[in-house]
């Protein structure tokens, strides 16, 4: 007679088999929000979506393993193992057809309906969203209206309440790639370097330009990583009785008050202003870094200025054209910078074996 608890112990691996199997596979859309925060690598046979003979895996792998080996030349203590991220364009897509709180904007101004904008923020939308979707430039002046619209367009709202409309943003579909919404937008192999790194006793900190409260939803629930480790540009707040008062000499009322954010435009997080971030709210060198464009060139310059540990920089090259809005011309030339300051760089179309899943891929 046949043990049912073997029958049943049999079942179980079986099914094991077939759901391991299943996640393995890349041939899916883009994976889930719970996909993407399941990715769990502790160990170099456990990346998944990294081409075998990617030279920044190995890369990666060598200085980590080195890292947290007390009898290696390179040990890093754990207190001092700090890496950080830009997010897009670094883990997460840039070019569909811009960052998230950029298009955001325009969804806010133009197809809100439960929003009446101001004339002269719709006068700009209307004006700055064709350009910006045929990758045309802006002039300087409509730039500065549209960082400034990204916090005007959202005055009076509480931080929860801008961190929810984010969340429901985020279930919108990206532009120019299929199967993709844009809470689903990140880079499966970056995603495991960011697990990677968090297995092994580094301390992971994003530091980044989009806005704080933007950047920690996107965020929060997929990677091991605090808020408190979440830097951005900062938004501005203030009260709903605060009025001309000063902040110093205004009584908060719990009962009859909220905050809110204020309109006045962010306090922008990039190019060496990351630096000072990590001066901040850091306090330490990082010993890695990761970014895609200069703006992180600070960030990543600092990292490798006069480290007392060994120290890496990785730049990010958008340069696959079948599965992402790759730009080979401007690859090209990133690749050729980063190199010149001694960056590694990493070619989305050489090395990873997967970006969002194979089904999604490029419609224009």
């Amino acid at each position: 007679m046949i043990n049912k608890r073997f029958l049943k112990g049999i079942f179980a691996g079986l099914t094991a088999c077939v759901i391991a199997f299943a996640g393995f596979s890349a041939n899916v859309d883009a994976a889930s929000r719970a996909e993407i925060a399941a990715i769990n690598v502790k160990s170099a046979a456990d990346f998944q979506y990294w081409n075998d003979n990617s030279p920044t895996k190995k890369k990666i792998v060598d200085f980590v393993e080195s890292a947290i080996n007390p009898n290696s030349p390179g040990f890093i203590p754990k207190e001092d193992r700090i890496a950080t991220f830009d997010m897009d364009g670094t883990f997460y897509c840039e070019t569909a057809p811009l960052y998230f709180q950029e298009v955001m904007f325009f969804h806010r101004v133009l197809e809100d309906k439960s929003y009446n904008p101001p004339e002269d923020l719709v006068k700009l939308a209307k004006t700055i969203k064709p350009k910006i979707y045929n990758k045309e430039k802006l002039t300087k002046e409509e730039s500065r209206q549209h960082f400034e619209g990204l916090t005007k367009a959202y005055k009076g709202m509480t931080p929860e309440e801008y961190r929810a409309y984010v969340r429901n943003f985020m279930e919108t579909n990206e532009t120019g790639l299929s199967n993709l919404k844009r809470g689903e937008a990140f880079y499966l192999p970056m995603v495991e370097v960011i697990s990677y790194l968090a297995n092994n006793g580094f301390d992971v900190y994003i530091d980044s330009a989009c806005g704080v409260l933007t950047t920690r939803e996107l965020v929060g629930d997929l990677f091991p990583i605090r808020y408190d480790r979440i830097i951005g540009s900062d938004f501005h707040f203030t009260s709903t009785n605060m009025g001309n008062d000063k902040p110093e000499g205004h009584l908060y009322d719990r009962f009859n008050e909220k905050i809110v954010i204020s309109g006045i435009p962010l306090t922008d997080n990039a190019k060496v202003r990351k630096i000072f971030s990590i001066y901040n709210q850091i306090g330490k060198k990082p010993v890695l870094a990761f970014g895609n464009s200069m703006g992180d060139s600070g960030m990543l310059e600092f990292t490798l200025q006069d480290n007392k540990y060994p120290s890496a920089a990785f730049y990010v090259l958008c340069d696959d054209v079948k599965r992402e809005l790759g730009n080979l011309t401007r690859a090209a030339s990133d690749k050729k910078f980063a190199d010149s300051r001694g960056w590694n760089t990493i070619s989305m179309r050489d090395e990873f074996k997967t970006i969002y899943g194979d089904n999604v891929k490029r419609t224009k």
